[in-house]
């Protein structure tokens, strides 16, 4: 196995690959930083983009974001930000204090909200990309209706994306399902960040709206977010190697 596992990583760490490797992000949804180090020390001579969600920030905080910058890795900070204009602007101000590469606010927290965001942002020592969360890929229309939201997903995602735009985000984060219409209220260079990305085959968890990576790809993902189906694979670097040979089929008819 780990002869095997050696050639892998070799095949994934050659420049075919870099444009794959350049648009994922590797979930590190633990519970402690050892098992997210771990996991980085496994992972990182292939993969140099780590997703930090709200667990992980919880249990370790800036201090593993700091440990990764350190490794010189690209980190997506996934704290889904949603509190009144002046709170999400004074954390956001807190964390481009760092070198991060992307973070995250919910689209869902208003105009205000979001054009405090980018100020925020634009003002402070470091510029990550600013991106809002649409629908979570784990949502329904049924889920939506019962929350009393009055519409379909893609609709939602639609007026929340156009907003986005509005306020001058970097992009969105949307199920692949609505890349399509995000396409269509945006401009081209605005950012597609699809979570919920699976193969045939693999366990979908706890999300409802999910597409192979390829398919993702092709209907204009910019950036993948690839979670437990690699994390939790009883082998990660052979899970990996599927889901990048993925993606760079995807790349080859975008």
């Amino acid at each position: 196995m780990a002869k095997v596992n050696e050639q892998l990583m070799q095949e994934l760490a050659s420049p075919a690959y870099d444009e794959a490797r350049r648009r994922i992000y590797v979930a590190l949804d633990v519970d402690s930083e050892s098992r997210a180090l771990a996991l980085v020390d496994r992972l990182a001579p292939v993969v140099d983009g780590y997703k930090v969600g709200l667990e992980l920030f919880h249990r370790a905080g800036m201090r593993l974001v700091e440990s990764l910058l350190k490794l010189n890795l690209r980190v997506f900070l996934d704290v889904k930000l949603h509190d009144i204009p002046n709170t999400v602007a004074g954390a956001l101000r807190a964390i481009a204090q760092y070198p991060v590469e992307m973070v995250n606010v919910h689209a869902s927290g208003g105009l205000k909200m979001l054009a405090a965001a980018r100020e925020a942002v634009d003002g402070s020592p470091h510029r990550p990309l600013l991106v809002g969360v649409t629908v979570l890929t784990s949502l329904t229309d049924a889920d939506l209706e019962s929350m009393g939201v009055g519409t379909t997903a893609s609709a939602w995602v639609r007026r929340l994306a156009q907003m986005a735009q509005q306020t001058g985000l970097d992009g969105v984060v949307c199920s692949a399902h609505e890349l399509d219409i995000v396409r269509e209220v945006t401009t081209p260079a605005f950012e597609r960040v699809v979570p919920g990305i699976r193969l045939a085959g693999d366990a979908a968890h706890d999300q409802a709206r999910v597409m192979p990576p390829d398919e993702a790809i092709r209907r204009g993902a910019t950036r993948l977010v690839l979670g437990r189906a690699v994390t939790e694979a009883d082998d990660p670097v052979g899970s990996l190697a599927r889901y990048l040979r993925s993606v760079r089929e995807g790349l080859s008819h975008e």
